[in-house]
């Protein structure tokens, strides 16, 4: 599989936000090309299109942009805020030769050893941000929960680092752990906590009203 997918793109000379909603009319999403040093390109997408290709695992896609093979990553997307549509898009160009900082998803592999014994599992991260060349973007990042015990985490910097990347996201987060199982109790226990309370405070009131009593007896 190679690491990068592809992506058809076309010049958007329509800007503006008549213009976008035109363009969403026709089902394309307005977009938007950059890398530091030069213009800003106006770009139209196909939205099924960049459905698919966000949905197939890569990070990195191949476009034409005037005759000419760029790479480029999804850096933004803008969402409706009702319907959820991808309504804009930011697409940054990297090179091939240059680092890139992007987020990884992280993908668990077996079953932790804690939760075969009733144990809660807990997962506090999905993502990782790593530093590594475009080309060397996995898909994800594996990482093996069969030896965790109930009462055990996993940090960042436990984590076997694949060969090429560097993880940003700090080392001292916990990336997931097992929590023991939560107590259940039963209805007919809490009623006889509660009948055994009342009897103890009925005792309480009994025992103080006979103090009274006898001192006032006394006087």
């Amino acid at each position: 599989m190679p690491h990068y997918g592809k992506l058809d793109v076309m010049p958007r000379e329509i800007t503006g936000s008549k213009g976008a909603k035109a363009l969403r009319k026709e089902g394309k999403v307005p977009a938007v090309y950059y890398f530091h040093g030069q213009e800003n390109i106006n770009l139209a997408i196909d939205r099924k299109a960049l459905l698919k290709a966000l949905h197939s695992g890569h990070h990195i896609y191949e476009i034409n942009l005037n005759g000419k093979q760029q790479f480029v990553m999804v850096k933004d997307l803008q969402f409706h805020p009702v319907t959820d549509e991808i309504i804009h898009a930011d697409l940054l160009r990297v090179r091939r030769s240059e680092k890139i900082t992007i987020s990884v998803p992280i993908e668990f592999k077996g079953e932790a050893a804690g939760v075969k014994a009733g144990g809660v599992f807990m997962q506090n991260l999905t993502f990782l941000e790593v530093n590594c060349f475009p080309t060397d973007v996995p898909d994800c990042i594996t990482v093996d929960v069969s030896g965790l015990e109930i009462n055990h985490s996993l940090t960042v910097a436990d984590i076997p680092v694949p060969e090429g990347l560097e993880i940003i996201t700090p080392g001292e987060l916990t990336l997931v752990s097992v929590q023991p199982p939560k107590v259940t109790i039963e209805p007919e226990e809490v009623e006889a906590e509660v009948e055994a309370g009342a009897e103890e405070e009925q005792a309480v009131e009994t025992s103080a009203a006979a103090r009274d009593s006898a001192e006032e007896s006394s006087e």
